[in-house]
């Protein structure tokens, strides 16, 4: 615990000034609920036993007073507490997704979206407890606990002996129930990043689930970890729960032992019953802040076991390193110089040796698997060679920050995002402003204007989650049109226009010849009537290039070409 302290203290001491007046507060309280004990003296020899008029009226105002003054300290402790924990708590989830989505592309593949998402989600929730209310409620039961015991000991020192002995005896099952609690905590959380990730399955997939009639099916699925899930945490609850009645136990030997041993004290005068009831209300008070200590030190382990799983993620470092030059120019030329990467035991590139210059169409093509994405991706570096290196105009692209080299590069990819806004600000996704007129431009030479301008709303219409509202074609060419308005140097489509017909592929291949006569276009194929025009063909086949010329030269030359194109042609 001392160690997650550590990292949460510079955030911490950030809210000084709210934690002053959480410590007001817990000052009030405190006072508050040591006079409730002291009170008690006076109720009992001067108004019950001496009669004295006047205590009918100051013991009652009395009494109001405390209790004011407690509930003015508990709200304002309370409501900074809650303050500190929910602003920390708001950053944290900030910074944990920003960490998340910058670390490089080979971490969010190994690690699955439900865990991600019970991470920067549930985790995080459960770390509140930490960093607004355990210091506050330790600190205040602990002062509590320290206040009423000098109390006790200045009433009585013998009968604080007989009636406090007890209280060092539940340290050790306190200690093996922390130990215990965190132990299922961490399961817990693990299970519940499980039944997140089923939830994720079974929405992202809902089609296929409904076109196999597979409800049922998933509902099993998803009831095994559901019903995991529950047994962890009840496990964690018999546990948890164990506390309170053990640290009732221990108060119920106390007061018995108090009462016991102060009894004979009244028996014998040397106590007064006023000051017998005030020990006796002390030491009860005593034993709530203990038995809340505990529940407290119990609780905390839920919120440790966490804090471990958020600083886990923090603490990982991204494998793709940013550079710190900033790419101010066009992508005019890339190179790839003996470029090497391997998945596991097999070449996902391998000694890769291609130039490409600006104004170029350079098509991929191969049977899957052999490179061809791999090939695009490591230009966005979700990816880093093994060996060799890749240069764009000339400098290896690892010493470009990747913001930079990214504002210059367009990716239409097999899979269409769509994000829940406007397609117009689908269109210009990222930009702080949009240019209605250049979304328009965009939208046109992606042939999508007609379709848009069929929408009720036009390029205002809201999209759907997964851009449901719109056809698989419509959705590809929102997506191009994406490229299009960002008006990058480099542009890569993977698979771009698979779902849309031949003639529709037609019209946007004849407006993007045009466009993309100055700039460095990659494109992997599905279709012959995509590549056969382009100026390069590269045929890839386990991450090799095996061949390489114009559509008719590889024709002529090369029998792996002949035997795809008569794939792409089907």
């Amino acid at each position: 615990m001392r160690k997650i302290f550590k990292r949460f203290w510079p955030y911490i001491k950030e809210y000084k000034f709210y934690y002053l007046l959480v410590l007001f507060g817990i000052l009030l309280t405190v006072s508050a609920t040591t006079a409730t004990a002291q009170i008690m003296q006076p109720l009992m020899d001067e108004m019950f036993i001496e009669r004295k008029a006047e205590m009918l009226y100051l013991i009652p105002l009395g009494l109001i007073g405390i209790y004011v003054a407690k509930a003015i300290g508990r709200y304002i402790q309370s409501v900074y507490m809650n303050y500190i924990g929910l602003h920390i708590i708001s950053r944290f989830r900030e910074m944990l997704l920003e960490k998340i989505i910058h670390l490089d592309m080979t971490f969010l593949y190994l690690n699955r979206s439900g865990e991600l998402i019970s991470r920067v989600t549930n985790d995080i929730n459960r770390i509140q407890y930490f960093v607004s209310n355990m210091l506050p409620e330790l600190f205040r039961e602990s002062l509590t606990v320290v206040a009423l015991i000098a109390y006790v000991i200045y009433l009585n020192p013998t009968l604080a002996f007989y009636s406090l002995v007890l209280v060092p005896l539940v340290i050790y099952p306190l200690i093996w129930i922390a130990r215990k609690l965190k132990k299922y905590s961490h399961r817990s959380q693990e299970k519940n990043a499980d039944v997140v990730t089923r939830l994720t399955e079974v929405f992202n997939n809902s089609e296929i689930i409904k076109a196999n009639a597979t409800e049922k099916f998933e509902i099993d699925r998803f009831s095994i970890e559901n019903w995991k899930f529950f047994k962890i945490n009840m496990k964690s609850v018999y546990v948890g729960e164990i506390v309170s009645p053990f640290m009732e136990i221990v108060g119920a030997a106390g007061l018995a032992a108090v009462i016991f041993v102060g009894g004979k004290e009244v028996y014998d005068n040397n106590m007064s019953v006023g000051e017998f009831t005030a020990f006796l209300t002390a030491v009860g008070l005593v034993f709530q802040p203990i038995r809340r200590i505990g529940s407290i030190y119990s609780k905390i382990q839920d919120a440790v076991a966490a804090s471990e799983r958020v600083f886990e993620i923090f603490d990982t470092q991204s494998r793709i390193v940013d550079g710190e030059k900033l790419l101010k120019e066009d992508i005019h030329q890339i190179e790839f110089k003996h470029v090497t990467l391997s998945y596991e035991d097999a070449y996902a590139l391998k000694d890769v040796n291609v130039e490409i210059h600006q104004g170029q169409n350079i098509a991929l093509v191969g049977d899957s698997g052999g490179g061809k994405s791999t090939f695009i991706n490591m230009l966005l570096r979700f990816y880093d060679p093994e060996s060799g290196e890749i240069l764009i105009n000339g400098v290896n692209i690892k010493e470009f920050t990747q913001e930079s080299l990214k504002h210059h590069i367009s990716l239409v990819s097999q899979r269409i995002y769509i994000f829940q806004d406007t397609l117009a600000a689908n269109v210009a996704y990222g930009s702080q402003t949009i240019d209605e007129q250049k979304v328009i431009e965009a939208l046109q030479l992606a042939d999508a204007i007609e379709f848009v301008n069929s929408l009720e709303n036009g390029i205002h219409t809201k999209m759907e989650e997964f851009g449901a509202n719109l056809s698989g074609g419509q959705r590809q060419r929102v997506a191009i049109a994406r490229a299009i308005y960002k008006h990058s140097s480099l542009l890569l489509f993977d698979e771009a226009t698979s779902a849309l017909d031949n003639e529709s592929e037609k019209r946007i291949q004849r407006a993007l010849n045009t466009y993309t006569k100055d700039k460095i276009t990659i494109t992997i194929a599905h279709r012959l009537s995509t590549i056969e025009h382009a100026d390069t063909i590269l045929v890839m086949q386990k991450g090799e290039i095996v061949a390489s010329g114009t559509h008719q030269e590889l024709l002529n030359s090369s029998h792996i070409y002949q035997k795809l194109a008569g794939q792409l042609q089907k």
